[in-house]
């Protein structure tokens, strides 16, 4: 009993760190970002999204180096499944509205859908080899090639007027890259000692470390996009709080686990493809017909939040 005390503050100290310090480096990020220019979208899908991701990305190099890759994909997935449920839906309460100018269905919307569904494919059979990693982070690198692209030709007069400003910042300081890189630093540590945790609280509870990977740690990993989001939301750009959730699923479905299936062979655990996976898919549909219409409402947005206690009432067998 007293082991798993110890164990569970652990992780949860661990979680801690992991959201302070991808918070330290998200708005490091932001701020080399907006100072070249780079519209409030554009940094959600690319900068914020990678940034945010990070406690995801670097949990699962660790789980697959210490011989629990179940971890990995269940965490992608729950990870998914919370930005658009809990972080969207929250993020759209918050804000009563989230109105979205960027037309992102030309080429956001479907390669989110087009991600999801070459990650189903990948691991149906229940592993994910290095040659589908490849294939995977060829993918991502398509996405971001295509989004910068894409925005050096966007002729939107508010993404104008928007870059306009930025271009007028101050002069960046050496703090802000010295800040980045040392959160980075502490996002490694509290990720191995969040896996420790994890593994350890899984045996002595005997449940599934898939199990509190898809649930707990898919939370806590979560909580920067949350930030991240209902700090966009707050200050009135809905599109950095939508855009660093799109981005922030595409980078977890591609980037994340194909970085750690270059590692070695992914597990994936039946329970989570019977579950975890249509939940996900279902959630990404959902994400795609709420912005189709380029607004999120507070309605939508507590419609979002049953959905994700739905999943975790489900997953717990509570209900």
């Amino acid at each position: 009993m007293i082991s798993l005390i110890i164990w569970i503050i652990v992780f949860l100290i661990s979680i801690l760190i992991l959201i302070k310090a991808a918070d330290f480096f998200t708005d490091s990020a932001e701020k080399i970002g907006i100072h070249f220019g780079i519209p409030a979208f554009i940094v959600g899908v690319t900068i914020v999204s990678i940034g945010t991701s990070l406690p995801e990305l670097i949990t699962s190099v660790i789980a697959v180096t210490q011989g629990v890759s179940e971890i990995v994909v269940a965490n992608v997935l729950g990870s998914n499944i919370t930005n658009i449920f809990l972080v969207l839906g929250i993020s759209a309460i918050v804000a009563k509205r989230l109105k979205l100018t960027y037309e992102i269905i030309k080429i956001d919307l479907p390669l989110l859908i087009g991600s999801a569904l070459f990650l189903t494919i990948c691991i149906w059979d229940g592993a994910f080899t290095f040659i589908e990693a490849i294939l995977c982070i060829l993918g991502f690198i398509t996405y971001i090639f295509y989004t910068i692209n894409v925005e050096k030709r966007h002729k939107d007069k508010e993404i104008k007027k928007e870059l306009a400003g930025a271009l007028k910042k101050k002069k960046l300081k050496v703090k802000t890259w010295v800040i980045l890189i040392l959160s980075i630093g502490f996002i490694y540590f509290a990720s191995k000692y969040t896996i420790d945790a994890v593994i350890n609280i899984s045996r002595i509870l005997n449940i599934g470390t898939e199990i509190i990977a898809v649930s707990a740690v898919a939370l806590g990993t979560s909580l920067p996009e949350l930030i991240v989001s209902l700090t966009a939301a707050f200050k009135g750009k809905p599109e950095m709080a939508i855009g660093n959730i799109l981005g922030s699923n595409i980078f977890n479905g591609l980037a994340v686990v194909g970085i750690a299936g270059l590692f070695g062979t992914l597990i994936i655990p039946a329970s989570i493809i019977s579950f975890a996976l249509p939940m996900m898919l279902i959630a990404i549909f959902l994400f795609v017909f709420m912005t189709l219409g380029k607004e999120v409402s507070r309605w939508e947005g507590w419609f979002l939040i049953l959905f994700y206690i739905l999943f975790i009432g489900k997953l717990f067998g509570l209900f």
